[in-house]
């Protein structure tokens, strides 16, 4: 990149934050560094839009560690029609990834397994595959929601799988937009599978790359008492971002709302979801896995499949 390109993209950068920042006062300081640093030559010798974002993003963050902020490298280059690239992004890996839902399984015992990566997509792209899971997973009797791998999501397709899990529409948060406008999310009121009981044992598994979206599922599951999160905390991004195109290469991805939660009057933004049973997230499977059979086992030692939970937690050592 010469220092033309590298000008443009950095002043480009610095206004779009300033006006489109969730947090006004943190904008007007963020875009102001930026351009002190662009004064000061702090990234003249950035040769590559690699180097370049990898700069920015470590300057962006420096006020108050929002991860959802930075200037994102792409390997691929990125359409110069689309105003979000990120949309078009995520439809490719939706429709190459059956919609997020990478694994559905009955373990024995009668537990369920869902396991979502990368994204919790929105479901005018995975409502098909989410509800095609829920209703494969309806006669478990336990369940394993499996987050460990989920970086980001929608929050039209979290109220979705929440709709799953609630009796009854409960609302989760509202999202209250830099421009004062607030938008309330509530789960689904209706779904076209079985809703899951409410006395059925649900574990959500996390760890260090769930972020964004996935947070936000382990987050609604947790403050309203659905669900235990098991694993380790999540990374801690909670405010939704829009994304531009400033280069072939580069994304600059803006947060440009925050969350309040119903439940809790907060969000998980810096902190990450905190687990209830905190564990390496590598044996989140297991410790989740032998609660669940332990629990079903407590609830009727004599149920159907008590014999398959027995054989199960022995092979657990």
């Amino acid at each position: 990149m010469d220092p033309e390109q590298i000008t443009t993209v950095v002043e480009r950068a610095a206004g779009l934050v300033a006006d489109e920042y969730v947090l006004p006062d943190v904008a007007d300081r963020l875009a102001g560094h930026l351009r002190e640093r662009l004064r000061a030559g702090a990234y003249a010798d950035a040769g590559d839009p690699t180097t370049l974002g990898a700069l920015v993003t470590a300057d962006l963050q420096s006020v108050n560690g929002d991860l959802h902020l930075r200037l994102k490298h792409h390997e691929q280059p990125l359409s110069d029609k689309a105003d979000d690239p990120t949309g078009e992004h995520f439809a490719r890996l939706a429709a190459l990834g059956m919609g997020g839902v990478t694994r559905v399984q009955r373990l024995p015992g009668n537990v369920g397994l869902l396991e979502i990566q990368p994204y919790v997509f929105p479901p005018d792209l995975a409502g098909d595959a989410l509800t095609a899971a829920l209703r494969l997973l309806a006669g478990t009797d336990a369940l394993l929601l499996d987050l460990r791998g989920t970086e980001g999501g929608s929050p039209d397709g979290v109220a979705l799988i929440c709709g799953w899990f609630f009796a009854e529409p409960t609302h989760l948060h509202t999202m209250h937009e830099r421009s004062g406008a607030t938008r309330q999310f509530w789960s689904a009121a209706w779904l076209p599978v079985p809703r899951y009981a409410p006395d059925k044992p649900v574990h959500v598994l996390t760890g260090p790359a769930t972020f964004s979206g996935g947070e936000e599922l382990a987050y609604d599951l947790q403050q309203f008492g659905r669900a235990t999160v098991v694993g380790e905390p999540t990374r801690g991004g909670a405010h939704p971002r829009i994304g531009h195109r400033l280069h072939p290469h580069l994304e600059l991805t803006v947060p440009v709302a925050r969350p309040v939660h119903a439940a809790s009057g907060t969000n998980w933004e810096g902190c990450g979801v905190a687990p209830d049973v905190e564990t390496p997230a590598d044996r989140a499977h297991d410790v989740a896995y032998r609660r669940s059979l332990e629990a079903l086992l407590a609830a009727d030692p004599d149920r159907p499949t008590a014999a398959e939970a027995r054989t199960a937690l022995a092979a657990l050592g």
